[in-house]
């Protein structure tokens, strides 16, 4: 009977929300399994229980993991404006990383807190910068997110630029320069 490598050695919530990630993107979230990330992680699959206390749980997790790794623009001295060209393309870095899991999300709205943390951190303070009334911000990052979401979405899909990843890249730009040209300056 082989002896686990990982006896003695203690499991940590990193590594099993790491690894959860690392599934779902191998193979969908329809894919993960407790008993697989057991294997995955070398352990029994009841000793993960301790940490997690199901699969619906362990999803909401992985994704406040996949969100905690979205590189936020928080430097000072940029404009709003910059700053938004900025989340923008963060976020579609970290779609293009995870792209399973935020496809899962995007048809699970469930699993996922509104309007909480990560993205929604940096958008709200922009948006006070650019004069959007204070009582306008929830719907405003609602419609922001909507609209930069189906654009990534229909690129997903290859509705644009089918062949030519530049010209994406350049649509992509024209939404973000639509969106901030459209948004109350004061």
């Amino acid at each position: 009977m082989a002896v686990s490598a990982r006896r003695g050695a203690p499991l940590s919530p990193e590594e099993i929300y790491s690894t959860a990630l690392r599934l779902v993107e191998e193979g969908g979230v329809d894919a993960l399994s407790m008993r697989k990330l057991a294997a995955a992680l070398d352990v029994n699959p009841m000793s993960l229980y301790h940490h997690v206390e199901n699969k619906t749980a362990l999803i909401a997790q992985i994704c406040r993991t996949m969100a905690g790794r979205l590189e936020l623009p928080v430097q000072s001295g940029e404009s709003w404006q910059e700053r938004l060209r900025r989340l923008a393309h963060a976020y579609r870095r970290l779609v293009s990383t995870y792209p399973s899991l935020w496809t899962y999300i995007h048809t699970h709205p469930e699993v996922v807190a509104t309007h909480e943390g990560g993205l929604w951190d940096v958008l709200f303070p922009i948006m006070a910068e650019a004069g959007v009334p204070e009582e306008e911000r929830t719907r405003t990052a609602d419609v922001l997110h909507g609209f930069v979401t189906g654009l990534i979405l229909t690129e997903q899909q290859g509705h644009i630029g089918r062949d030519d990843p530049e010209e994406v890249t350049r649509t992509f730009e024209t939404a973000i320069d639509m969106i901030i040209r459209g948004l109350p300056h004061h």
